[in-house]
């Protein structure tokens, strides 16, 4: 079976509302630190956690071919997901609400460098997929006993393209 075909749209905290929080520091209120040369921007995500606590982790991943062939959603029941670029990134984020237990329809998203998203709890997405910069991400999560990951096959894997700019 033929891959469904999917364009990636660029990411804004609007489309991406339903699936999580998109984190960036512009338009954002901040306060003046360290003698005036640091603007700390506060409380940009909503970590969620049932029953455990948030833990930093680096994940390691390999960079992604273009077009990128999803064949995997994941959720994470106990917590959210938050991805922070450790480089100058351009990665794809994929996302799908949940439909009686299986993901609905996909939506697709490029992050440009200098964003991170924190994914909701229960939030179906694919795996990590940078397809520019190192492919270093600190994770947000959930820390804990109790399974936390649910990992659903795509009948018809998707293929995602990432339109030019310009």
């Amino acid at each position: 079976m033929d891959p469904l075909r999917l364009s990636a749209e660029p990411i804004t905290a609007a489309a991406f509302a339903a699936y999580g929080e998109v984190i960036e520091t512009g338009g954002q209120q901040h306060v003046l630190i360290n003698e005036g040369k640091c603007k700390r921007f506060t409380d940009l995500a909503t970590v969620d956690v049932v029953d455990g606590r948030a833990g930093l982790s680096l994940f390691q991943s390999d960079l992604r071919p273009l077009p990128y062939l999803c064949t995997l959603l994941e959720r994470h029941p106990l917590g959210s997901q938050c991805f922070v670029p450790m480089s100058e990134a351009t990665w794809l984020i994929i996302v799908a609400p949940d439909e009686d237990g299986a993901p609905g329809a996909i939506s697709a998203f490029v992050a440009r460098p200098g964003l991170a998203v924190n994914i909701a709890r229960n939030t179906w997405h694919g795996v990590l997929a940078p397809v520019i910069g190192s492919g270093l991400f600190a994770v947000i999560d959930r820390i804990g006993n109790g399974a936390n990951l649910e990992e659903h096959p795509l009948a018809r894997p998707v293929l995602i393209d990432v339109p030019k700019a310009g």
